[in-house]
């Protein structure tokens, strides 16, 4: 199966139902003040509430609702920062997760705005990019970075996967490749759903088409470290008991990766 097509400039941009369309506050799930995972260097990261998608392998399933979150301003949000901004301009920056920070675009981009021009900071997008076509291209221009999720290159298995359509994230990705706008591929691996090799392999052709704006593919390993949030809301963990990939799979789906001259961490 062939996971390319041609894409063109997006439609004009709409905010989807259940979407929060404010500029003036948003909904915050909470922060991390040291973080080296997500995204160059050490990160202060804004974990957005809010998320259509519903994964299998969740470990944040307390992020889902959207009004959930602690309400908070554009003042709010620079504050939170403001105290690390002199480390971070030299050894990092600010990433926007969630959750899905797109459920909050026009707050959200308002706060990468100030970030650049009050702070002076570098800033990532971690984001799985279905909600991309509710943004004008203007709305990256403050965004140095993307994090791209990409959960599975086949779209039936990313359905039952996420319970969305894998499309608009491709879609994304291409608009990214338009932009030239660097951006991270990250892969979750989990047994039996995401670490099939011709899965992996369609996926890494998608990816290494995309050309230079790719500077790394991080192959994530599954945990379970999600499992005590999912019980603690009461709701049915999908894959409790599920293995956690073993080190052979993890090289080999990074092997992967490589093959096509991808950078792999």
């Amino acid at each position: 199966m062939d996971i390319q097509r041609a894409i063109t400039r997006p439609p004009k941009a709409h905010a989807p139902a259940g979407t929060h369309s404010s500029t003036d506050f948003g909904y915050l799930h909470s922060v991390e003040s040291g973080a080296a995972v997500d995204g160059p260097g050490m990160r202060f990261v804004f974990f957005m509430a809010g998320c259509l998608f519903r994964c299998v392998y969740c470990h944040n399933p307390d992020t889902w609702k959207l009004h959930n979150g602690r309400k908070i301003t554009l003042d709010d949000a620079l504050a939170e920062v403001k105290p690390y901004a002199g480390f971070l301009r030299m050894a990092g920056g600010v990433t926007i997760s969630g959750g899905e920070p797109l459920m909050q675009a026009p707050f959200v981009g308002e706060m990468f705005k100030h970030f650049k021009s009050e702070l002076g900071l570098h800033t990532a997008l971690d984001t799985q990019g279905y909600l991309h076509a509710s943004v004008d291209d203007e709305w990256f221009d403050n965004v140095d970075l993307v994090l791209l999720d990409i959960k599975h290159s086949d779209p039936e298995v990313y359905q039952r996967l996420t319970a969305q359509p894998l499309q608009p994230t491709l879609d994304f990705a291409h608009r990214l490749q338009r932009l030239q706008k660097k951006m991270w591929l990250r892969y979750v691996l989990v047994p039996g759903w995401t670490d099939g090799h011709d899965d992996i392999a369609r996926l890494a052709d998608f990816v290494a088409n995309l050309g230079s704006i790719v500077e790394r593919v991080e192959v994530l390993p599954f945990h379970q470290m999600g499992t005590q949030k999912w019980a603690q809301l009461g709701m049915d963990y999908p894959l409790a008991g599920a293995p956690t990939p073993t080190p052979e799979s993890t090289a080999e789906a990074r092997s992967i990766f490589a093959e096509r001259g991808l950078t792999v961490f």
